[in-house]
């Protein structure tokens, strides 16, 4: 009987394993998103206005820019080359409207909780972001999907690969639990 039971057992078990464990396009959406994070400098008022308006201002000025590239790889290399100037035009948009905030402009890796919308989601877990600090950045914080370019259109995830897309637009993926808690064992 115990002959026959181990072997059952390890193979259920390892079959439960297979429909549980992240596939590669679950693992990926990790790889192949970029993020765009604003924080503003406090949460008072006119410090959570300002933030919204450099969100509409960068935007404005780097949106078409910031949403062309061909591929991830094509988006850090090109974000790496514009933080510099997207962080100058953010403190002359600071400055410009009244205040003496620093502002820092850098492309990290930094952690992100699950985020729903309507017809979207993404996992918790470490993502790259372009991440802008207002001032001390003490302030609820802004963020959207620059790669693919989703800040604007939660609908349009053309960067994506079918699988992916298939993950994060349309039902939360029950698969992505276990990715959120292999992801968390590494923060």
């Amino acid at each position: 009987m115990k002959k026959i039971l181990l072997p059952t057992l390890m193979m259920l078990f390892a079959s439960i394993m297979i429909l549980i464990l992240p596939t590669e396009a679950e693992a990926k959406i990790y790889d192949d998103t970029i993020r765009l994070h604003i924080l503003a400098e406090s949460d008072s008022e006119d410090d959570q206005k300002l933030k919204l308006s450099l969100r509409d201002a960068i935007l404005g000025e780097f949106g078409s820019e910031l949403s062309g590239y061909e591929s991830v790889i094509d988006a850090r290399e090109r974000l790496s080359e514009k933080t510099r100037e997207i962080e100058n035009f953010s403190r002359e948009f600071i400055l410009r409207a009244g205040y003496d905030y620093t502002v820092r402009a850098e492309l990290v890796e930094e952690w992100y909780d699950t985020r729903k919308y309507e017809d979207f989601t993404l996992p918790k877990g470490y993502y790259a972001s372009l991440k802008i600090i207002i001032g001390k950045g003490e302030g609820k914080n802004w963020w959207c999907v620059m790669y693919p370019p989703l800040c604007l259109d939660f609908s349009k995830s053309d960067g994506y690969s079918e699988a992916e897309n298939n993950l994060v637009v349309g039902k939360y993926a029950v698969k992505f639990k276990l990715l959120e808690l292999l992801s968390e064992l590494c923060k």
